[in-house]
């Protein structure tokens, strides 16, 4: 008999990554010998008319002092990353008085599609862990005629960060909070106006930033009037084979699963050009050229733009079969939509 031979279809495990594994658990341990519990953070999901994506995170989450007022001020971003995450937790979803019981990935994340039958529009539901109080979640639920949408990239396009730069991205991650980060001049504008003219309409905000910073970026988009939407993050971190996982491998594959779940649907897809954003997208639209309606590339200024580590090259696209547009502002890209019959003059 011939000795076994190695699997070559088990991925060989990065030892960061079980390293990372082996320091969280502690971290639980030590957090539960305390009293604190696990309780789950939703993050906005999105849906169709039988199912629905559901989103969150489990955490044991550091116990905070009100002010003397009551309500708490801005919350600096390195709150967000001392929470514990808590790794293959039983999560409880109950949708329409349905139970489902779920597991949370290793870094506590759910990302998980169950079935519903939801009316079309924002709905709620709730999650619990471990038999604690549970929390409300909404999801955007998709209508069977809806055939536009909108995917818009936050880092630079609607939130100025200059995110590329090593010592600014830990900065604005770790250390700013939502009050002092500046939203880009008229992208509020743009993305609710077309929420407007198309009522029903699903937005999507789709970013490399970590799921620690949902709820930083949840206030910040409510601060400043942008429409609410669906929020598509990553986990910081070691895979089993990488440092550090991939964010355009990241929005890739979400903007494909987007074409695979709505295949009716012509998405918006709007970014900018200090990341990846132009590569994504062209590579998009050429493989699904029926689910893309436009592409509105919002341009840096010459100041983030050495901020942001430079820009990268956008491809000529005037052979494009979708209007490709640009400028430095919300209001110019939505002119640009405009003059292309995207959205209604």
């Amino acid at each position: 008999m011939a000795a076994p031979t190695e699997d070559p279809v088990r991925p060989k495990v990065l030892w960061l990554a079980r390293w990372e594994r082996r320091f969280h658990a502690w971290r639980e341990r030590r957090a539960r010998q305390r009293g604190q519990l696990p309780t789950v953070t939703p993050f906005p999901g999105y849906g169709g008319t039988d199912w629905v994506r559901v989103l969150g995170r489990v955490l044991i989450v550091p116990p905070r002092t009100p002010p003397s007022d009551g309500e708490y001020g801005g919350v600096r971003g390195w709150r967000s990353f001392v929470a514990v995450p808590v790794g293959f937790a039983q999560v409880s979803v109950d949708i329409g008085g349905v139970t489902h019981d779920v597991v949370a990935d290793r870094g506590g994340v759910i990302d998980t599609v169950l079935p519903a039958s939801l009316a079309p529009g924002w709905q709620t539901f709730t999650m619990s862990v471990e038999g604690g109080e549970p929390v409300e979640t909404r999801v955007f639920v998709v209508g069977s005629d809806v055939r536009f949408g909108v995917v818009s990239d936050v880092d630079d396009t609607v939130m100025v960060t200059a995110l590329p730069r090593p010592l600014l991205a830990a900065w604005n991650s770790f250390v700013v909070d939502e009050h002092a980060r500046q939203p880009v001049a008229g992208m509020a504008v743009l993305l609710e106006t077309l929420v407007r003219d198309r009522p029903g309409i699903p937005v999507v905000y789709l970013s490399t930033g970590a799921w620690n910073i949902a709820p930083t970026l949840m206030r910040f988009l409510r601060r400043h009037l942008y429409p609410p939407g669906a929020t598509l993050l990553t986990d910081w971190g070691p895979t089993h084979d990488r440092w550090f996982r991939s964010g355009q491998l990241h929005k890739s594959e979400n903007l494909r699963r987007l074409a695979a779940e709505f295949p009716d649907i012509t998405w918006l897809l709007i970014g900018d050009d200090g990341q990846h954003d132009d590569e994504i997208y062209t590579r998009f639209a050429s493989e699904h050229p029926g689910n893309v309606a436009a592409v509105a590339i919002r341009r840096l200024s010459p100041t983030e733009a050495v901020l942001a580590g430079g820009r990268t090259a956008v491809n000529d696209h005037t052979a494009a079969s979708v209007p490709w547009v640009s400028a430095s502002h919300g209001a110019g890209l939505l002119r640009r939509l405009r003059e292309a019959g995207v959205v209604d003059s």
